[in-house]
């Protein structure tokens, strides 16, 4: 799990800036934001399940519960 997760991280962020850009210059700034929205809830989902794994990790390695 090294690299390829910034990438995605990345990709994430350039599509959704790129969709930003083109809905703010057609005046659909509201649905620019929501395209926002849904991209830093995506990428948030990401590292969440990232850092669940961690926990488990961590439990699995001091034998706790």
């Amino acid at each position: 799990m090294g690299v390829e997760i910034i990438f995605k991280i990345a990709a994430i962020g350039i599509l959704t800036t790129v969709i930003n850009q083109i809905l703010s210059h057609a005046g659909k700034s509201e649905i620019a934001t929501l395209t926002n929205l849904a991209g830093l809830v995506i990428v948030l989902a990401m590292v969440l399940s990232m850092i669940g794994e961690l926990f488990e990790n961590v439990k699995l390695l001091f034998n706790l519960f």
